[in-house]
């Protein structure tokens, strides 16, 4: 499949291009179609009207989520914190940062940004483990390195989204470098 180079999308008027439709609808049960009906109300009642934050906090009291988990970046800790006092007057809300636990990266061998300073690691398995232990419903990615995010998103035991993907230089705006014709021309010409 190269669907992003596909310029027809008769998909979107009901095309089935790998006549599998039968067969995926199957793996719709349960909590999939529950994901599915939540989403789809969020998306019908304010298509083009709110923020993703918005749309977070509507998703998940329609779904009756009452625990919310936020694993952030330290980096983004005040934008945390605002998000944070945002969501808590909604739910009960747990937050970890990527540094709990403080384990140095040395225990790991993992490169450092400075060699000659002390590095703790960053921890999405700990991140994972706090908010498992705390029984969340929803866990929200805030800024985790790349990498960290698919470890936390891989031992959470709560459905996780990302309310923010780190980008350190677009000002945690990846498209910005799509939009960019300064970072497309870079881009073509390699990393």
């Amino acid at each position: 499949m190269k669907c992003a180079s596909c310029t027809k999308k008769d998909c979107f008027n009901g095309k089935d291009c790998r006549d599998m439709g039968d067969k995926i609808k199957e793996l719709y049960v349960d909590d999939e179609i529950s994901l599915l009906k939540a989403s789809s109300a969020i998306e019908a009642r304010y298509y083009m009207e709110k923020t993703r934050i918005q749309e977070v906090i509507l998703f998940s009291k329609e779904m009756g989520y009452e625990k919310i988990g936020m694993a952030f970046c330290v980096g983004l800790e005040q934008e945390a914190r605002q998000i944070h006092d945002l969501f808590r007057k909604h739910f009960q809300v747990h937050s970890v940062c990527c540094k709990v636990c403080g384990i140095d990266k040395s225990d790991f061998q993992l490169e450092q940004i400075d060699e000659n300073c002390y590095e703790v690691m960053c921890n999405p398995i700990g991140q994972a483990t706090v908010l498992n232990e705390k029984n969340t419903d929803l866990n929200i990615i805030i800024g985790l390195c790349i990498g960290h995010d698919i470890l936390f998103t891989e031992h959470s035991k709560a459905p996780v989204t990302t309310l923010v993907v780190k980008d350190r230089v677009l000002a945690h705006n990846p498209l910005g470098a799509v939009y960019s014709m300064y970072y497309q021309n870079k881009l073509k010409n390699g990393i």
